[in-house]
């Protein structure tokens, strides 16, 4: 799906074009359909295509690394969706391949944060008209941790490395991050107790930075629906976005409501709504990596946000004395 959902808008930037694609999921061999020619082995391709300028890896967690890994030390850009892998050794992997290959672009798929109404939000918080943040909640979850005839994969430590923290919740976390920094000081609550999968099904989690901001997240796949909230308050009013427009429309509608703060007894005397019907995040995130290949940075999704998310992930995971004795979490600050 997410393939696909790249394609589209890979086709329509006027400087790139898809010239092949691997997918275990072809029944056989195709030399070439719709102009493109096609593969069942991602390492067939790689070694056929000898003038690929860039390659887009949305596939699962335990093969992204070493993909990844393998188009920096062919030179070639990467663009790969998160998470970057199955723990915070996988990233560290990646970034000394990167190290190693200064001219190929590394850019990391953190969608959310290209979406208008979190490029609204950051936008009010950076002009400091709210004033500054005090502290922040949110909530992102849907009602189970797979379609097992879809992505059975998703559920199984051994594939994906954690569960909806680390497959959904960390959007919420790289979010979390883009508004307030480093959280330093971690509180949690990790279990598998409904779905009995491997991997969590829900996290709980309370986070603190060094300027004393709390931050407090709920990632879930016992919603019984899908839902995406984060509300944000500030020393001068507040900042609550709820739902996020996905391919599915599942989420609800994408909504930044905007509230200042009223000495009043009856609360916020003044607030706006603004509502987005339109996603245009797929394309904008495809228009910077273009930009970088070009050698202009990479401002959102670097390997070095890949990374910090990823600790934050784990962070969370390890804070739980009874997950990281199940589990054998290892401690994301010892690496």
């Amino acid at each position: 799906m997410i393939g696909k959902r790249r394609r589209q808008f890979i086709d329509t930037h006027p400087g790139l074009k898809t010239v092949a694609v691997s997918d275990t999921s072809f029944k056989d061999e195709k030399s070439e359909v719709d102009g493109v020619r096609f593969y069942r082995d991602h390492t067939q391709l790689l070694k056929e295509e000898k003038d690929l300028d860039a390659i887009f890896v949305s596939v699962p967690n335990y093969v992204a690394p070493a993909i990844t890994i393998e188009g920096l030390n062919r030179g070639i850009h990467v663009f790969c969706e998160k998470p970057p892998g199955r723990s915070v050794e996988d990233v560290r992997n990646v970034m000394a391949a990167e190290k190693a290959n200064p001219k190929a672009v590394l850019k990391y798929g953190f969608n959310h944060r290209y979406h208008d109404s979190i490029q609204d939000a950051m936008r009010i918080i950076r002009s400091g008209e709210l004033g500054g943040i005090i502290n922040m909640e949110g909530v992102y979850g849907k009602g189970r941790i797979v379609d097992p005839k879809l992505s059975a994969w998703r559920s199984q430590r051994k594939f994906a490395g954690g569960g909806i923290l680390l497959d959904q919740g960390i959007h919420m976390l790289d979010l979390m991050r883009l508004f307030c920094g480093e959280f330093k000081e971690v509180r949690s609550f990790v279990s598998d107790d409904f779905w009995e999968h491997d991997v969590e099904e829900n996290a709980f989690a309370i986070m603190k930075d060094d300027k004393g901001r709390v931050a407090s997240i709920h990632s879930s796949g016992t919603l019984w629906e899908h839902s995406f909230w984060l509300h944000i308050y500030l020393t001068e009013g507040y900042l609550k976005l709820s739902g996020i427009l996905s391919s599915s429309r599942s989420y609800g509608e994408e909504i930044l409501t905007v509230g200042k703060r009223s000495d009043s007894d009856k609360g916020t005397l003044e607030s706006k709504t603004i509502k987005y019907l339109e996603d245009n995040s797929w394309k904008k995130e495809i228009e910077e990596f273009a930009d970088a290949m070009g050698g202009a940075p990479v401002c959102f999704g670097t390997s070095a946000d890949a990374l910090e998310t990823m600790k934050l992930v784990y962070r969370i995971y390890y804070a739980d004395q009874n997950w990281r004795e199940k589990y054998n979490i290892p401690n994301p600050d010892k690496f």
